[in-house]
């Protein structure tokens, strides 16, 4: 039985503005697969490894198609990694897993907060998914790091709910929380400097580093039971440049779900 199965959701309805992150799962497994680097996290792990099943990429013609697949995808208690996609995937995945997993943390790095109730008159919108997974009592804790857009609404449903924000002004490595028991990380590429990420719909300059963020990773003390990696735009990226760290925090994050 595997341990981890990997999922791609080449979704992007949810998008407010531009098109783009539904070709990203097709081109990231390209890109692992490639020849370029090798299969090893920098735990000394290879994700080419019988207890992760890939179970490829799904076409979605509704929304909560997306909640199906995922409850299909977790079989005894195996865990859920998913290539995105917009950010709006990261609700329906995470009712999902709360059939099987609970009390969850859920570890956030993005530029924005998605906190919004609605945007654009959707409350399904990308920029709404954690007002909706904080609504519905999937997440015991957010922890949101890497925020660097925030307005009054966001920060008034950051009160309402309770979330843990690190602002990027107020980033400091070594004062991250290190998460414990159930664990679901969603990593939006814009979380990611433009320098290191430009394939992505809402560039925020002042970013974390790629190395920023995999040290996250490694600094959580849970078992993560979920990750995502959303919001690349392949067709805003530039000589593959994004592709590639997509690429890198993916083979991260098995690795540290493998040794979890």
């Amino acid at each position: 039985m595997n341990k981890i199965t990997v999922i791609g959701i080449p979704y992007d309805k949810k998008s407010s503005t531009l098109r783009g992150p539904s070709k990203a799962p097709p081109l990231i497994r390209k890109c692992l697969h490639s020849g370029i680097s090798n299969y090893y996290s920098e735990n000394g792990v290879t994700i080419e490894n019988d207890q992760i099943g890939d179970m490829g990429d799904f076409d979605i013609d509704e929304y909560f198609d997306i909640e199906k697949i995922g409850r299909q995808s977790i079989n005894d208690h195996s865990r859920l990694f998913t290539l995105g996609g917009d950010h709006s995937i990261t609700y329906p995945l995470l009712r999902a897993l709360s059939g099987t997993y609970y009390d969850i943390s859920v570890l956030h790095i993005d530029a924005h907060a998605d906190l919004y109730d609605e945007y654009g008159g959707d409350r399904y919108s990308h920029a709404c998914p954690f007002a909706r997974i904080m609504e519905d009592g999937l997440a015991s804790r957010l922890l949101q790091v890497g925020i660097r857009t925030l307005n009054d609404h966001q920060r008034e449903q950051s009160a309402r709910f309770g979330t843990e924000i690190i602002e990027m002004k107020d980033f400091q490595l070594n004062k991250i929380p290190r998460l414990t028991g159930n664990v679901y990380l969603s990593i939006d590429m814009d979380g990611i400097d433009p320098g290191f990420a430009p394939g992505v719909s809402h560039q925020e300059p002042g970013g974390l580093s790629p190395r920023d963020v995999i040290s996250i990773i490694n600094g959580i003390k849970g078992t993560i039971i979920g990750a995502d990696l959303v919001e690349f735009n392949p067709l805003l990226d530039s000589n593959g440049i994004t592709a590639s760290l997509a690429v890198k925090l993916m083979k991260e994050i098995l690795g540290k779900m493998l040794t979890s």
